[in-house]
């Protein structure tokens, strides 16, 4: 086998050739003065298919949570999420050191955190203690296996939030995910929260980009909130051609890589050594190592020597995660390489 088979991330992914065409023949302009054509045309598109009235388009999905809670809060103000949220773990504590932002990290059940979590810990006016201002959900949940949060639930959080005057942020770095497979709109999840963010450049495979939408006033924010952290962009419509190509060829094409993830879950799990530790609901494979049998650093590379590329993902645990680059014959090889691993 010539290449690697990279299950590290669904961030590894190429532009494919019809992608890198329409990079290469984008309209641009100057995006901080407001005049690229293909910024401006992906902004109102995507407002408009999350029934909303704008959007931002960001370099990063970090940022675009960044700028979505800057704009909804100010500093000393405290923001309830889950413990294993992505801006709590993987932000580099941004909304603390840029914003002034507290948080307010519940233990929840795999990702989700339920109004019965959330209401005990909204916060009366109190001169001794923070605000509570924003509540920030997930959808999907990295670190919950890729774990679609409940639109149920999302309706009931939007409602207490409501009751108390509070914002909800939705980091939907994956909601594309999310949406595929239940075949719930993004206009629907994007109904439940203020402000909603989306990653083009992990399963929709482009090489770079997130948008945040929301209301004009809060678009406005954090535009300026953008440019303050150093995200205002000159001729970035050769990005944003990319992410219009990714919604236009590769939202359905979700359901293959879906499909790998659930493939390469059941053989996972039949393998001795090897326990599944979620149920596979999208692109996203959390599994554990028996002590007994592997050491994480061995597993890794002796996949690594077979052409096979994952990350750790906590104390015996790995992660893969599947994405287009990733075929149905691809798993086929990886489940011969799984199943001739001698434990180390």
């Amino acid at each position: 086998m010539s290449k690697f088979v990279d299950l590290r991330s669904d961030t590894v992914t190429r532009p494919v050739p019809e992608m890198r065409k329409a990079i290469a023949e984008a309209e641009v302009g100057d995006d901080v003065f407001g005049d690229d054509p293909t910024v401006n045309a992906l902004e109102a598109r995507v407002a408009g298919e999350f029934g909303r009235e704008a959007a931002l388009f960001v370099p990063s999905g970090t940022m675009a949570n960044q700028v979505a809670l800057a704009a909804l809060t100010q500093p000393g103000d405290e923001v309830i999420l889950d413990r294993q949220s992505h801006i709590f773990n993987y932000e580099v504590a941004a909304a603390s050191a840029i914003s002034g932002i507290q948080f307010n990290a519940l233990d929840g059940d795999r990702g989700v955190i339920t109004t019965r979590d959330i209401a005990p810990c909204i916060r009366e006016p109190n001169v001794h203690c923070p605000e509570t201002r924003v509540i920030s959900l997930e959808n999907t949940h990295n670190r919950a296996g890729g774990r679609i949060f409940p639109l149920e639930e999302m309706i009931s959080i939007k409602a207490l939030a409501d009751r108390h005057h509070l914002k909800v942020h939705l980091d939907g770095a994956r909601i594309a995910n999310a949406s595929v497979a239940t075949g719930i709109s993004f206009a629907a999840y994007a109904s439940c929260a203020d402000t909603v963010s989306m990653c083009f450049s992990k399963g929709l495979g482009a090489p770079i980009g997130s948008i945040v939408v929301s209301d004009h006033e809060t678009i406005e924010r954090a535009r300026k909130k953008r440019k303050m952290f150093g995200g205002g962009m000159r001729q970035v419509g050769i990005l944003a051609a990319a992410a219009n190509y990714s919604l236009d060829h590769h939202v359905g094409r979700l359901r293959d890589d879906h499909e790998n993830a659930a493939r390469l879950g059941e053989i996972i799990s039949s393998i001795d050594g090897m326990t599944l530790l979620y149920p596979v609901e999208t692109n996203i494979v959390v599994f554990r190592l028996d002590e007994r049998a592997y050491t994480l650093d061995g597993f890794l590379s002796s996949l690594k020597e077979h052409r096979v590329l994952a990350v750790p993902f906590g104390p015996r645990t790995v992660r893969m995660v599947t994405h287009l680059d990733v075929g149905a014959d691809d798993i086929s090889y990886v489940e011969s390489v799984l199943r001739d691993l001698k434990p180390n």
